[in-house]
C-alpha cells in the first residue's frame, strides 16, 4: 500500500470535506527553514554552515558533502532530517580544521554557506521549523474552506499530531512492520520484509521482488543496485555470520532505530484516532492523563504531571491557556503510563499488538527503546493563508522540532 491508504486508517479531527489539491508538485512549493538553539554557536571546535538544498534529503546531502571534502560524514552534525522534494534551509556542523575544503565543495542543488565557529550540532538541537507551502490544484473556494477547518479547530484545540508519513516510508510503508517484528525477534522475517517488499515501479523493485519470491541471498546480492546501500550490507553481513540477527545489528545504530520508532510513531497515531473515534477530547483533560508543559508554544516532554480529581481543574485552565498539552505514548520500557480511561486505552493497543513496555527492553542494547510521551495536538504559530489565483493556496507557519507540517495539512486537504 502506499502513503494515502496507510493514513486512511487514522481519523479527522474536524468534520466535512478538505480542500483537496497536491503538495510538493515542484520543490519550491515545499519550503522549509530551521530555527537553531542558540546554543549550536558556543564554542569554537565546529564551524557552523547554513545549508540550503534542493530534492536532496539531509543524509544524502551530507554524506556527499563529506566525500567531497574528504572528511568522514560522522563528523558533520546536524539538527534534524529535512524533506528531500522540498527546499530546506538547516545548519550543520563541521571540524573546525575542514572549514576551507567544506567552503570549496561545489555540489549541484546544494549551497553551503559559512556563518560563525560552534559546537557540534546533535539532532534535537532546534526549536522548530517554518514552513511556506503551496497547495495546487484547488479552486477559489478552498480559501473560506480552509478558514471554516482552522476555527473549528481551533475549538477543539489544534491539529492531530500525527507523525508523518515520513517516518513510515512514501512508497514502501513498512518501516514500522519491520520495527513490530525486531521487536518480537524475529530478524529473518524482518530481513525479508526490509530486503523483499515493493511497490512496483521503482529502481531495484524487480530485485527485491526476486528476493521475497526466493530468498536467494547469492542472486540478491548479485542483482540490489548499488545504492541500496543498507540492504547490501544486511545481505553481505548475512552471507559472512548465517545470522540474520547479527546482519540487522551490523547496519548503523539511526538506521535501527527508525524501524523501532516508526513502530512507536504507529501505536501512537492508533491512539489519537482513538481517542477521537471514541469521543475522548484531545483538548481537555481527563482523571489518569498525563500532560506535558508548554511554554511559548514549545513543548517540554520530559516535563510531565498526571491529572487527579484534585488538580484537573487547575490543569484544563493551563490547558485552556496553552501553558500544558495531553500527551500520548511514545511506548517503551520507561514510559510513564495514563490510568483511567486513557491509560485502558494505552493498555488496549499494547494487548492487541501482543506486546508489553518490556518488551521494548529486550531489544539488543544499542536498540532499547526507554519511551515517553508526546502531546496530541499541534497548535502551529504565525499561521497565515491566503489562495493565489492561478497558482493555489499558500500556507506559512512555525513548528515545533518533532512535529510535521505534512500531518497539518492533511487535516486540511483531506486526501493525504
Amino acid at each position: 500500500m502506499d502513503y494515502r491508504e496507510f493514513f486512511s486508517q487514522f481519523m479527522y479531527l474536524s468534520e466535512g470535506p478538505g480542500i483537496g489539491g497536491r503538495i510538493k508538485v515542484h520543490p519550491e512549493d515545499f519550503v522549509v527553514i530551521e530555527d537553531p538553539l542558540p546554543s549550536i554557536f558556543e564554542g569554537r571546535k565546529h564551524a557552523i554552515f547554513f545549508l540550503k538544498k534542493r530534492n536532496w534529503d539531509t543524509m544524502s546531502a551530507v554524506k556527499e558533502i563529506a566525500k567531497r571534502a574528504g572528511i568522514n560524514y560522522r563528523d558533520i552534525g546536524f539538527a534534524g532530517t529535512k524533506d528531500r522534494h522540498a527546499v530546506t534551509y538547516q545548519y550543520i556542523s563541521v571540524p573546525q580544521d575542514a572549514k576551507e575544503k567544506v567552503e570549496n565543495v561545489r555540489i549541484r542543488d546544494v549551497e553551503l554557506r559559512f556563518v560563525s565557529y560552534g559546537r557540534f550540532i546533535k539532532l534535537g538541537h532546534l526549536l522548530g521549523n517554518r514552513f511556506k507551502i503551496i497547495v495546487r490544484e484547488v479552486d477559489e473556494k478552498a480559501f473560506e474552506r480552509s478558514k471554516e477547518i482552522m476555527r473549528e479547530l481551533r475549538g477543539k484545540g489544534g491539529f492531530p499530531n500525527y507523525f508523518g508519513y515520513q517516518r513510515f516510508g512514501e512508497r514502501r510503508v513498512t518501516n514500522h512492520l519491520i520495527g513490530k517484528l525486531l521487536l518480537q525477534g524475529d530478524f529473518e522475517a524482518a530481513a525479508r520484509l526490509f530486503l523483499g517488499a515493493h511497490e512496483g515501479g521503482m529502481e531495484g523493485d524487480e530485485a527485491r521482488r526476486r528476493f521475497w519470491e526466493t530468498g536467494d541471498v547469492e542472486r540478491a546480492l548479485e542483482e540490489f543496485p548499488n545504492f541500496l546501500r543498507y540492504e547490501r550490507t544486511l545481505l553481505y553481513r548475512y552471507k559472512e555470520t548465517g545470522s540474520w540477527r547479527r546482519a540487522f545489528l551490523s547496519l548503523p545504530l539511526p538506521i535501527m532505530r527508525i524501524f523501532i520508532h516508526a513502530y512507536q510513531s504507529y501505536l501512537f497515531n492508533i491512539y489519537i484516532s482513538r481517542r477521537i473515534e471514541r469521543g475522548i477530547p484531545l483538548n481537555e483533560a481527563l482523571v489518569g492523563d498525563i500532560v506535558v508543559q508548554v511554554k511559548g508554544g514549545i513543548p517540554y516532554r520530559d516535563r510531565t504531571y498526571r491529572v487527579t480529581e484534585t488538580n484537573i481543574d487547575f490543569v484544563n485552565e493551563k490547558i485552556r491557556r496553552g501553558e500544558a498539552a495531553l500527551s500520548g505514548p511514545l511506548f517503551g520500557f520507561a514510559m510513564r503510563m495514563a490510568r483511567g480511561l486513557p491509560g485502558k486505552l494505552e493498555e488496549e493497543i499494547l494487548a492487541e499488538e501482543g506486546i508489553t513496555l518490556e518488551t521494548f527492553r529486550k531489544l539488543p542494547k544499542p536498540m532499547a527503546e526507554p519511551g515517553g510521551r508526546r502531546e496530541l495536538l499541534i497548535r502551529p504559530l504565525g499561521m497565515t493563508y491566503g489562495y493565489i489565483p492561478g497558482t493555489g493556496m499558500y500556507f506559512r507557519f512555525f513548528l515545533p522540532k518533532g512535529t510535521y507540517a505534512t500531518s497539518v495539512l492533511r487535516e486540511i486537504m483531506k486526501d493525504h
